[in-house]
């Protein structure tokens, strides 16, 4: 059986806002939702619930309140959750543990996800905050937010995937000058330069956000998570080798059951009923 994702959580909030559509909540606002190792603990353990259960088809990820999505790691001495950070400067290597087994594992289970992820971002995503966005497949901005890199500004580093996934949004050059320059874009300019899928009014973003995870809950769920593993690899191969993987999808999607009702559904001028059979 999958594990429970509607469970308590001591950092998030966890629910199916709609059918098909999972919604991971950061409740850490007076914090303006900063990570600590425990909320990475709940991030794993929710992410992981949601991969598990097929039918959950869409996944939303936001932060409590308005302030933020996400600021980042929390700087604040203790992760205020009911214990202190480990003291992992008395360890060997212990820093890059608590990374590798932290934010950098959360960042990499969005990533290795073949269902759809979307991050709907209000007020702040910065340093952490915006590669925990980043590790998602979409993300909608709400028109007042803000998204950069602030790890700099306190002698930090992009290390929970920035230096990997920014760069590769917005180009090196603007990366850097991000990320050296410690700098925060409004939500229409982070758009332009490619941080950003879509800029929503305030107003608006909660509908905008759920009516897509809703349509894209409602695609084939087979060609939905073959669509976006096939993708996702493309980006490291050649053109060659993606028809080669392309090749094997088929085996799986083109006798399916979602496939008879979709050519079914064409043929009769009607809405398919995707099963994820």
């Amino acid at each position: 059986m999958p594990a429970e994702f509607a469970r308590d959580y001591r950092t998030l909030v966890c629910d199916e806002v709609r059918p098909h559509v999972a919604r991971i909540t950061l409740n850490r606002p007076g914090v303006m939702n900063a990570y600590s190792d425990r909320m990475c603990e709940d991030l794993l353990a929710a992410i992981a619930a949601f991969r598990d259960d097929d039918g959950l088809r869409a996944l939303m990820l936001t932060g409590a309140g308005e302030r933020a999505f996400c600021t980042g790691g929390d700087l604040s001495g203790g992760d205020r959750d009911g214990a202190p950070r480990p003291p992992v400067a008395a360890t060997p290597m212990g820093h890059g543990r608590q990374m590798r087994e932290g934010m950098q594992a959360v960042v990499l289970a969005l990533r290795r996800l073949d269902k759809p992820s979307v991050a709907m971002i209000r007020g702040y995503a910065v340093a952490g905050g915006l590669a925990l966005a980043m590790g998602c497949d979409f993300r909608f901005a709400a028109h007042s937010a803000k998204l950069g890199d602030t790890s700099n500004k306190a002698g930090l580093l992009p290390d929970e995937g920035g230096a990997w996934l920014f760069p590769r949004a917005m180009g090196l050059d603007r990366a850097l000058k991000m990320t050296l320059l410690h700098e925060i874009y409004p939500a229409p300019e982070a758009e332009r330069l490619g941080l950003v899928t879509e800029v929503v009014a305030d107003d608006d973003l909660e509908i905008r956000t759920l009516a897509f995870c809703e349509a894209l809950a409602a695609k084939a769920p087979l060609a939905v998570r073959l669509s976006k593993m096939m993708m996702e690899k493309a980006m490291d191969v050649g053109l060659e080798a993606s028809m080669a993987d392309a090749q094997m999808a088929v085996m799986i999607t083109n006798p399916s059951q979602d496939a008879r009702e979709g050519i079914a559904a064409f043929r009769e001028k009607r809405t398919p009923r995707f099963e994820g059979r």
